[in-house]
């Protein structure tokens, strides 16, 4: 799914993320990212752009917090084929 939001965007940086990171993560939300909603949690969102995966919840007075931030490693077909998940390396 595309996840967009209108308006100013408030990011609660629960982790003090540096400043770029958040930034980032305010164009990728304005202008429209790939995100996938957690089967698990109401309102919680993974959000991937440029290898890197954001870890928000979108709470319902409209701020977004982000809860963490890591890049994505891509995974080689060997590994592919013996290891369920994907490796993923905290980096933000």
């Amino acid at each position: 799914m595309i996840l967009k939001l209108n308006g100013p965007l408030h990011v609660d940086n629960l982790r003090h993320y540096p400043s770029e990171t958040v930034a980032t993560l305010c164009n990728l939300l304005t202008s429209g990212a790939a995100a996938s909603p957690d089967p698990h949690r109401q309102n919680f969102y993974d959000v991937e752009a440029d290898g890197k995966v954001f870890y928000i919840h979108l709470s319902p007075t409209g701020t977004v917090l982000l809860l963490a931030c890591w890049r994505r490693e891509p995974v080689s077909p060997t590994v592919a084929r013996s290891a369920p998940l994907s490796e993923a390396v905290a980096c933000c």
